[in-house]
């Protein structure tokens, strides 16, 4: 073991010699040869013939300080799907920004070789005026890396000056503020864990996951769909619907599909992404019809797949009424039912949901 520098400097008495008995100070940490004032060696840095020992260069006290700053955060580190991680906060004193840390990397690097890990390292480094500091990110697998450096990213929108990939394995960026609030400190170890998890395999759904398929199934069991000419019946003949209730088509569709393929006149224009706030009776965006819960509401698409889901979710806001046209507006046409080819045209765009006082 090299000797090392106390950190003293109170003055001490100088060996006395032959031609002056007076007391000279020098530091605690120098010893005098005669000629030149040395380090003072340690007792662990004399060998056993008693010789000294070469002396540490400042070099290899910031190389021992990083390593035990390394295995410190080792041992600190959490294990997520075997992968360990941890987040290091570290300061720079050398005119090299980011030296440090680098070597803290490289320490890392070397004491877990061959073991799956994922680290932040971040210089904290505080300066007047106010400098952007260094960051790294350092894995074991190029993957790990990869999903390190691209949610720190995200995490720190705007205040990423510049980032680059040092190698397979590091990731470094220069980030503004870095370590100056606690957000830092929390984001940095939400990264390392989200990075850390393993990724679902795209073949395998999540357990309690459905497919499109099986929520459409459940939806058009809960529903008693009707036929293009039973709504028709329904909209043009009294008392084939609910009795006593209002009873309304409403078409689904986008502006774009009207535009395409026509409409039918009389029906309700509620686009998807608003049909639940237009036709809940306690929304503060409903039209003025939707005011009663009995409302016999029967819902079209262009083919009958998006009005299944549709229907089935105004049941759930309490319309229990609610119901789509097996086929849609295309089933429609193809048995003969009256179409409007001018909806979605700009002629059409006030629609009876606009004269019914809601504008979509």
């Amino acid at each position: 073991m090299l000797g090392q520098y106390y950190e003293s400097s109170a003055p001490v008495k100088a060996p006395r010699s032959e031609s002056s008995r007076t007391t000279s100070t020098v530091p605690a940490y120098v010893v005098s040869t005669g000629k030149d004032l040395v380090p003072r060696a340690s007792s662990s840095a004399v060998s056993a013939r008693g010789e000294s020992l070469p002396v540490r260069t400042l070099d290899d006290v910031r190389l021992q300080v990083a390593h035990g700053t390394a295995i410190r955060a080792i041992n600190k580190k959490e294990i997520i799907d075997g992968v360990q991680i941890g987040v290091i906060f570290s300061t720079n004193s050398t005119s090299d920004p980011g030296s440090f840390i680098r070597l803290i990397a490289e320490s890392l690097t070397s004491t877990l070789l061959l073991r799956s890990f994922l680290f932040i390292i971040a210089d904290t480094t505080q300066s007047v005026p106010p400098k952007p500091t260094s960051l790294l990110v350092v894995g074991s697998a190029p993957d790990l890396v990869q999903r390190g450096s691209l949610l720190t990213s995200s995490k720190f929108v705007g205040r990423i000056l510049s980032s680059a990939m040092v190698d397979p394995s590091i990731w470094s960026a220069l980030i503004q503020d870095l370590g100056v609030s606690t957000y830092d400190d929390a984001a940095l170890w939400d990264v390392v864990r989200k990075a850390a998890r393993q990724p679902i395999d795209p073949l395998l759904p999540p357990p309690g996951s459905r497919s499109i398929a099986q929520i459409l199934s459940d939806a058009r069991a809960k529903l008693q769909r009707i036929t293009p000419m039973q709504a028709h019946r329904e909209l043009t003949r009294e008392n084939h619907g609910v009795p006593g209730a209002p009873t309304f088509l409403v078409d689904i569709r986008p502006q774009a599909q009207r535009a395409k393929h026509g409409g039918i006149r009389g029906s309700l224009v509620v686009e998807r992404n608003v049909l639940e706030w237009r036709l809940d009776p306690r929304s503060d965006a409903r039209l003025a019809v939707a005011d009663r819960y009995d409302l016999r509401v029967i819902v079209f698409c262009q083919e009958g797949y998006t009005s299944s889901l549709a229907a089935y979710s105004l049941q759930k806001l309490g319309l229990l009424n609610a119901t789509d046209v097996i086929g849609g507006f295309e089933a429609w046409r193809l048995v003969g039912l009256p179409i409007d080819t001018t909806q979605g045209t700009e002629e059409e765009e006030r629609s009876l949901v606009s004269r019914a006082g809601s504008v979509v």
